[in-house]
Protein backbone atom coordinates (compact mmCIF):
# COMPACT_ATOMS: atom_id res chain seq x y z
CA UNK A 1 0.00 0.00 0.00
CA UNK A 2 1.59 3.49 -0.85
CA UNK A 3 2.12 6.51 1.76
CA UNK A 4 -0.66 8.49 -0.10
CA UNK A 5 -3.73 5.82 -0.02
CA UNK A 6 -2.37 5.14 3.72
CA UNK A 7 -2.68 9.09 4.01
CA UNK A 8 -6.29 8.61 2.31
CA UNK A 9 -7.30 5.49 4.86
CA UNK A 10 -6.08 6.83 7.72
CA UNK A 11 -8.17 10.20 6.45
CA UNK A 12 -11.09 8.42 6.29
CA UNK A 13 -10.64 6.51 10.02
CA UNK A 14 -10.17 9.54 11.78
CA UNK A 15 -13.57 10.70 9.90
CA UNK A 16 -15.38 8.26 10.87
CA UNK A 17 -14.33 8.16 14.45
CA UNK A 18 -15.12 11.58 14.50
CA UNK A 19 -18.52 11.20 13.11
CA UNK A 20 -19.35 8.79 15.77
CA UNK A 21 -18.28 10.70 18.65
CA UNK A 22 -20.37 13.69 17.02
CA UNK A 23 -23.44 11.67 17.80
CA UNK A 24 -22.27 11.19 21.31
CA UNK A 25 -24.19 13.67 23.72
CA UNK A 26 -21.25 14.52 25.78
CA UNK A 27 -19.49 16.14 23.16
CA UNK A 28 -22.25 18.02 21.41
CA UNK A 29 -24.14 20.25 22.04
CA UNK A 30 -27.34 19.87 24.39
CA UNK A 31 -30.73 19.34 22.31
CA UNK A 32 -32.61 21.35 24.92
CA UNK A 33 -36.19 21.65 26.65
CA UNK A 34 -37.63 24.59 24.76
CA UNK A 35 -38.76 24.78 21.60
CA UNK A 36 -35.71 27.14 20.25
CA UNK A 37 -33.25 25.01 21.49
CA UNK A 38 -34.88 22.10 19.78
CA UNK A 39 -34.54 24.35 16.09
CA UNK A 40 -31.01 25.50 16.97
CA UNK A 41 -29.69 21.73 17.84
CA UNK A 42 -31.45 21.02 14.01
CA UNK A 43 -29.65 24.07 12.53
CA UNK A 44 -26.31 23.20 14.25
CA UNK A 45 -26.34 19.65 12.78
CA UNK A 46 -27.80 20.18 9.66
CA UNK A 47 -24.91 22.49 9.11
CA UNK A 48 -22.34 20.25 10.84
CA UNK A 49 -23.53 17.62 8.41
CA UNK A 50 -23.09 19.76 5.27
CA UNK A 51 -19.62 20.78 6.30
CA UNK A 52 -18.59 17.13 6.64
CA UNK A 53 -19.96 16.33 3.30
CA UNK A 54 -17.65 19.28 1.93
CA UNK A 55 -14.62 17.78 4.00
CA UNK A 56 -15.18 14.46 2.80
CA UNK A 57 -15.33 15.88 -0.72
CA UNK A 58 -12.90 17.57 -1.04
CA UNK A 59 -9.74 15.54 0.74
CA UNK A 60 -11.60 13.06 -1.11
CA UNK A 61 -10.45 14.65 -4.93
CA UNK A 62 -7.15 16.33 -2.95
CA UNK A 63 -6.36 12.82 -1.62
CA UNK A 64 -6.96 11.31 -5.32
CA UNK A 65 -5.07 13.85 -7.29
CA UNK A 66 -2.02 13.66 -5.61
CA UNK A 67 -2.24 9.84 -5.85
CA UNK A 68 -3.26 10.18 -9.51
CA UNK A 69 -0.89 12.57 -10.85
CA UNK A 70 1.90 12.18 -8.67
CA UNK A 71 5.56 12.87 -10.35
CA UNK A 72 6.76 8.86 -9.81
CA UNK A 73 3.98 8.28 -12.37
CA UNK A 74 5.14 11.18 -15.04
CA UNK A 75 2.44 13.73 -14.34
CA UNK A 76 3.50 17.20 -15.27
CA UNK A 77 1.51 20.22 -14.10
CA UNK A 78 -0.97 22.18 -16.20
CA UNK A 79 -0.42 25.22 -18.02
CA UNK A 80 -3.78 26.62 -18.14
CA UNK A 81 -4.07 30.32 -16.26
CA UNK A 82 -7.89 29.98 -15.28
CA UNK A 83 -11.32 28.39 -16.31
CA UNK A 84 -14.32 30.03 -16.63
CA UNK A 85 -15.95 27.54 -15.72
CA UNK A 86 -13.88 26.53 -12.56
CA UNK A 87 -14.75 29.66 -11.30
CA UNK A 88 -18.49 29.63 -12.05
CA UNK A 89 -18.78 26.40 -9.92
CA UNK A 90 -17.24 27.48 -7.02
CA UNK A 91 -18.79 30.56 -6.70
CA UNK A 92 -22.32 29.36 -7.39
CA UNK A 93 -22.16 26.34 -4.90
CA UNK A 94 -20.77 27.80 -2.04
CA UNK A 95 -23.72 30.71 -2.21
CA UNK A 96 -26.08 28.13 -2.90
CA UNK A 97 -25.04 25.93 0.07
CA UNK A 98 -25.24 29.42 2.70
CA UNK A 99 -28.16 30.44 1.47
CA UNK A 100 -29.67 26.84 2.08
CA UNK A 101 -27.91 27.54 5.17
CA UNK A 102 -29.52 31.31 6.23
CA UNK A 103 -32.75 31.03 5.02
CA UNK A 104 -33.63 28.90 8.62
CA UNK A 105 -30.99 30.10 10.84
CA UNK A 106 -33.02 33.42 9.80
CA UNK A 107 -36.19 32.24 10.66
CA UNK A 108 -35.16 30.83 13.99
CA UNK A 109 -33.07 34.18 14.74
CA UNK A 110 -36.45 36.20 14.18
CA UNK A 111 -38.44 33.34 16.37
CA UNK A 112 -35.75 34.12 19.33
CA UNK A 113 -36.56 37.60 19.54
CA UNK A 114 -40.53 37.25 19.75
CA UNK A 115 -41.56 37.68 22.81
CA UNK A 116 -44.86 38.67 22.80
CA UNK A 117 -47.90 36.78 24.82
CA UNK A 118 -45.74 36.02 27.41
CA UNK A 119 -47.04 34.54 30.74
CA UNK A 120 -43.96 35.36 33.25
CA UNK A 121 -41.49 38.37 33.29
CA UNK A 122 -38.67 37.82 35.03
CA UNK A 123 -36.02 40.93 35.24
CA UNK A 124 -32.80 39.51 35.59
CA UNK A 125 -29.65 41.72 36.81
CA UNK A 126 -26.37 40.78 36.86
CA UNK A 127 -23.89 42.27 39.88
CA UNK A 128 -20.66 41.12 40.68
CA UNK A 129 -20.78 38.06 41.31
CA UNK A 130 -24.44 37.31 41.41
CA UNK A 131 -27.57 37.45 39.95
CA UNK A 132 -30.58 39.36 41.04
CA UNK A 133 -34.19 38.03 39.90
CA UNK A 134 -37.52 39.92 39.80
CA UNK A 135 -40.66 38.36 39.00
CA UNK A 136 -42.56 41.30 37.56
CA UNK A 137 -45.90 39.70 37.88
CA UNK A 138 -45.72 39.34 41.15
CA UNK A 139 -43.63 40.81 44.27
CA UNK A 140 -41.09 38.26 44.05
CA UNK A 141 -37.85 39.08 44.15
CA UNK A 142 -34.25 37.77 45.82
CA UNK A 143 -30.44 37.48 44.78
CA UNK A 144 -28.83 34.41 43.79
CA UNK A 145 -25.30 33.90 44.90
CA UNK A 146 -22.88 30.75 44.83
CA UNK A 147 -24.36 28.32 47.70
CA UNK A 148 -22.53 28.99 51.05
CA UNK A 149 -20.54 25.71 51.12
CA UNK A 150 -19.51 25.38 48.30
CA UNK A 151 -18.04 29.40 48.64
CA UNK A 152 -16.25 28.32 51.42
CA UNK A 153 -14.48 25.14 49.76
CA UNK A 154 -12.83 27.28 46.65
CA UNK A 155 -11.64 29.71 48.88
CA UNK A 156 -7.57 29.11 49.16
CA UNK A 157 -6.68 26.93 51.71
CA UNK A 158 -9.85 25.97 53.13
CA UNK A 159 -9.31 22.73 53.79
CA UNK A 160 -12.15 21.53 52.19
CA UNK A 161 -12.25 18.57 50.18
CA UNK A 162 -14.60 19.58 47.20
CA UNK A 163 -15.16 15.85 45.94
CA UNK A 164 -17.29 15.84 48.12
CA UNK A 165 -20.01 18.23 46.02
CA UNK A 166 -22.14 16.96 43.52
CA UNK A 167 -21.72 20.15 40.94
CA UNK A 168 -19.16 21.61 42.49
CA UNK A 169 -19.48 25.62 41.86
CA UNK A 170 -22.29 25.11 40.17
CA UNK A 171 -24.73 25.12 43.05
CA UNK A 172 -26.69 28.87 44.22
CA UNK A 173 -28.49 29.76 47.73
CA UNK A 174 -31.41 31.32 45.77
CA UNK A 175 -32.63 29.22 42.94
CA UNK A 176 -34.63 30.94 39.84
CA UNK A 177 -37.86 28.73 39.52
CA UNK A 178 -40.10 29.02 36.35
CA UNK A 179 -43.27 26.94 35.43
CA UNK A 180 -43.18 24.17 32.14
CA UNK A 181 -45.61 25.04 29.81
CA UNK A 182 -45.66 28.22 29.73
CA UNK A 183 -43.58 31.01 28.15
CA UNK A 184 -41.48 33.10 30.29
CA UNK A 185 -40.18 36.48 29.28
CA UNK A 186 -36.40 37.14 30.26
CA UNK A 187 -35.61 40.90 30.81
CA UNK A 188 -31.45 41.33 30.90
CA UNK A 189 -29.40 44.23 32.87
CA UNK A 190 -26.70 44.77 35.02
CA UNK A 191 -25.87 47.18 37.83
CA UNK A 192 -21.87 47.52 37.72
CA UNK A 193 -20.14 45.62 34.39
CA UNK A 194 -21.19 43.42 31.78
CA UNK A 195 -22.26 40.22 32.66
CA UNK A 196 -24.09 37.22 30.26
CA UNK A 197 -27.43 35.12 31.50
CA UNK A 198 -26.41 31.68 29.92
CA UNK A 199 -28.30 28.37 30.30
CA UNK A 200 -27.69 26.46 27.21
CA UNK A 201 -30.66 23.90 28.02
CA UNK A 202 -32.73 26.38 27.54
CA UNK A 203 -30.90 28.14 24.43
CA UNK A 204 -31.04 31.60 26.52
CA UNK A 205 -27.91 33.55 26.29
CA UNK A 206 -27.83 37.58 26.49
CA UNK A 207 -25.79 40.00 27.31
CA UNK A 208 -26.68 42.37 30.76
CA UNK A 209 -25.40 46.03 30.16
CA UNK A 210 -25.84 48.19 32.50
CA UNK A 211 -28.01 51.06 31.61
CA UNK A 212 -29.70 48.42 28.54
CA UNK A 213 -32.85 46.26 28.57
CA UNK A 214 -31.99 43.17 26.47
CA UNK A 215 -35.08 40.52 26.25
CA UNK A 216 -35.41 36.83 25.20
CA UNK A 217 -37.85 34.33 26.15
CA UNK A 218 -38.10 30.53 26.44
CA UNK A 219 -40.82 27.96 27.10
CA UNK A 220 -39.41 25.10 29.58
CA UNK A 221 -41.51 21.21 27.92
CA UNK A 222 -39.90 18.90 30.31
CA UNK A 223 -39.56 19.44 34.52
CA UNK A 224 -36.14 19.42 36.21
CA UNK A 225 -33.32 21.54 37.06
CA UNK A 226 -30.62 23.28 34.06
CA UNK A 227 -27.77 24.46 34.80
CA UNK A 228 -25.63 28.02 33.26
CA UNK A 229 -23.33 30.62 34.30
CA UNK A 230 -21.89 34.05 33.22
CA UNK A 231 -20.85 33.97 29.73
CA UNK A 232 -19.40 37.48 30.08
CA UNK A 233 -15.82 37.81 31.52
CA UNK A 234 -16.92 40.27 34.29
CA UNK A 235 -14.24 40.53 36.96
CA UNK A 236 -12.28 38.37 39.23
CA UNK A 237 -15.06 35.95 40.52
CA UNK A 238 -16.72 35.38 37.30
CA UNK A 239 -16.40 31.90 37.11
CA UNK A 240 -18.39 31.90 40.80
CA UNK A 241 -21.57 32.97 39.33
CA UNK A 242 -24.02 29.96 38.31
CA UNK A 243 -27.50 30.16 37.38
CA UNK A 244 -29.75 27.51 38.55
CA UNK A 245 -33.26 27.16 37.26
CA UNK A 246 -35.69 24.69 38.76
CA UNK A 247 -38.50 24.02 36.20
CA UNK A 248 -41.68 22.31 37.97
CA UNK A 249 -45.07 22.24 36.79
CA UNK A 250 -47.63 24.83 36.80
CA UNK A 251 -49.59 23.61 39.95
CA UNK A 252 -45.93 23.61 42.11
CA UNK A 253 -44.73 26.85 40.21
CA UNK A 254 -48.32 28.62 41.70
CA UNK A 255 -47.68 26.88 45.59
CA UNK A 256 -44.31 28.59 45.40
CA UNK A 257 -45.11 31.95 44.50
CA UNK A 258 -47.88 31.81 47.34
CA UNK A 259 -45.15 30.77 49.49
CA UNK A 260 -42.95 33.74 48.24
CA UNK A 261 -44.99 36.48 47.68
CA UNK A 262 -44.91 38.45 50.63
CA UNK A 263 -47.72 39.22 53.51
CA UNK A 264 -50.21 41.81 52.38
CA UNK A 265 -50.19 44.72 55.69
CA UNK A 266 -53.66 44.26 57.26
CA UNK A 267 -54.62 46.70 59.91
CA UNK A 268 -55.80 45.90 63.00
CA UNK A 269 -59.16 46.27 63.92
CA UNK A 270 -58.25 48.48 67.05
CA UNK A 271 -57.96 52.02 67.20
CA UNK A 272 -54.66 52.39 68.59
CA UNK A 273 -53.14 49.63 66.34
CA UNK A 274 -50.89 50.22 63.41
CA UNK A 275 -50.17 47.76 60.43
CA UNK A 276 -47.69 45.21 60.59
CA UNK A 277 -44.52 45.81 59.77
CA UNK A 278 -43.60 44.08 56.63
CA UNK A 279 -40.07 43.56 58.38
CA UNK A 280 -40.19 42.44 61.67
CA UNK A 281 -36.37 42.11 62.42
CA UNK A 282 -35.97 45.75 60.99
CA UNK A 283 -38.06 46.73 64.47
CA UNK A 284 -36.68 44.79 67.41
CA UNK A 285 -33.31 45.26 69.01
CA UNK A 286 -30.66 42.58 68.18
CA UNK A 287 -28.07 41.43 70.79
CA UNK A 288 -24.21 41.75 69.46
CA UNK A 289 -24.14 37.99 69.34
CA UNK A 290 -26.81 38.08 67.19
CA UNK A 291 -25.64 40.05 64.69
CA UNK A 292 -22.39 38.57 65.17
CA UNK A 293 -23.47 35.47 63.96
CA UNK A 294 -26.03 36.70 61.11
CA UNK A 295 -23.26 38.81 59.79
CA UNK A 296 -20.59 36.14 59.37
CA UNK A 297 -23.06 34.40 57.32
CA UNK A 298 -23.91 37.48 55.04
CA UNK A 299 -20.14 38.18 54.59
CA UNK A 300 -19.31 34.78 53.50
CA UNK A 301 -21.95 35.23 50.95
CA UNK A 302 -21.65 39.06 49.94
CA UNK A 303 -17.98 40.01 51.11
CA UNK A 304 -15.78 37.23 51.17
CA UNK A 305 -15.20 36.94 47.64
CA UNK A 306 -13.29 40.28 47.40
CA UNK A 307 -12.30 40.56 50.85
CA UNK A 308 -11.27 36.92 51.27
CA UNK A 309 -13.10 34.67 53.91
CA UNK A 310 -9.72 36.28 56.26
CA UNK A 311 -10.68 39.46 55.68
CA UNK A 312 -7.27 40.12 54.24
CA UNK A 313 -8.48 41.20 51.31
CA UNK A 314 -6.21 41.46 47.97
CA UNK A 315 -3.40 43.70 47.66
CA UNK A 316 -3.78 46.19 44.82
CA UNK A 317 -7.31 44.67 44.03
CA UNK A 318 -9.60 44.83 47.35
CA UNK A 319 -8.87 46.61 50.86
CA UNK A 320 -8.38 44.43 53.95
CA UNK A 321 -11.19 44.50 56.15
CA UNK A 322 -8.92 43.33 59.10
CA UNK A 323 -7.21 47.06 60.18
CA UNK A 324 -9.24 49.09 57.78
CA UNK A 325 -10.22 52.70 59.14
CA UNK A 326 -13.47 52.15 57.45
CA UNK A 327 -14.01 49.26 59.57
CA UNK A 328 -12.05 51.06 62.84
CA UNK A 329 -12.94 54.04 62.12
CA UNK A 330 -17.00 56.05 62.62
CA UNK A 331 -19.67 53.78 61.85
CA UNK A 332 -21.67 55.99 60.29
CA UNK A 333 -18.88 56.02 57.19
CA UNK A 334 -18.85 52.57 57.77
CA UNK A 335 -22.52 52.45 57.25
CA UNK A 336 -22.26 54.75 54.02
CA UNK A 337 -19.58 52.98 52.10
CA UNK A 338 -21.78 49.67 52.51
CA UNK A 339 -25.04 51.17 51.54
CA UNK A 340 -24.19 53.67 48.92
CA UNK A 341 -21.23 52.28 47.77
CA UNK A 342 -17.68 54.12 46.94
CA UNK A 343 -17.91 56.05 43.09
CA UNK A 344 -14.88 55.19 40.74
CA UNK A 345 -14.00 51.96 42.73
CA UNK A 346 -15.31 48.12 42.86
CA UNK A 347 -16.95 48.71 46.00
CA UNK A 348 -20.55 48.32 44.64
CA UNK A 349 -23.89 49.64 46.45
CA UNK A 350 -25.36 47.42 48.89
CA UNK A 351 -28.87 49.12 49.19
CA UNK A 352 -30.71 46.97 47.17
CA UNK A 353 -29.13 43.34 47.66
CA UNK A 354 -29.20 43.44 51.19
CA UNK A 355 -31.75 43.55 53.74
CA UNK A 356 -31.97 46.31 56.62
CA UNK A 357 -31.11 43.40 59.35
CA UNK A 358 -28.36 41.87 56.72
CA UNK A 359 -26.92 45.10 56.42
CA UNK A 360 -26.23 45.81 60.11
CA UNK A 361 -25.18 42.67 60.84
CA UNK A 362 -22.25 42.66 58.33
CA UNK A 363 -21.47 46.02 59.51
CA UNK A 364 -21.55 44.73 63.36
CA UNK A 365 -19.60 41.70 62.09
CA UNK A 366 -17.37 43.49 60.05
CA UNK A 367 -16.04 45.83 62.83
CA UNK A 368 -15.79 43.28 65.70
CA UNK A 369 -14.22 40.60 63.79
CA UNK A 370 -10.43 39.92 62.23
CA UNK A 371 -9.06 41.82 64.62
CA UNK A 372 -10.78 44.51 65.11
CA UNK A 373 -12.50 45.28 68.31
CA UNK A 374 -14.59 48.61 68.09
CA UNK A 375 -17.17 47.02 70.12
CA UNK A 376 -20.21 48.56 68.83
CA UNK A 377 -23.10 47.27 66.59
CA UNK A 378 -25.17 48.75 63.93
CA UNK A 379 -28.88 47.83 65.02
CA UNK A 380 -31.35 47.40 61.81
CA UNK A 381 -33.35 50.47 62.31
CA UNK A 382 -30.56 52.44 61.54
CA UNK A 383 -30.55 51.01 58.38
CA UNK A 384 -34.29 51.75 57.67
CA UNK A 385 -34.09 54.93 58.81
CA UNK A 386 -31.69 55.67 55.34
CA UNK A 387 -34.19 54.14 53.14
Amino acid sequence: MSIVLRWLVTAYALLFCSLSLAAIGDINMPVGVTPISKEVYGLHMMIFWICCVIGVLVFAVMFYSMFKHRKSKGAKAADFHESTVVEIIWTAVPLVILIAMAIPAAKTLIAMEDTSDADVTIKVTGYQWKWHYEYLDSEISFFSSLDADHNAARQVGSGIDVSQFDNYLKEVDNELVLPVGKKIRFLHTASDVIHSWWVPALAVKKDAIPGFINENWALIEEPGVYRGKCAELCGRDHGFMPIVVRAVPEEEYEQWVAEMSPAPMVAETSEDSAPAAADGDAEREWALAELMEKGESVYNTSCAACHQANGQGLPGAFPAIAGSPVATGPVDAHINVIYAGVSGTAMAAFANQLSDSDMAAVITYQRNAFGNTVGDLVQPSAIKALR
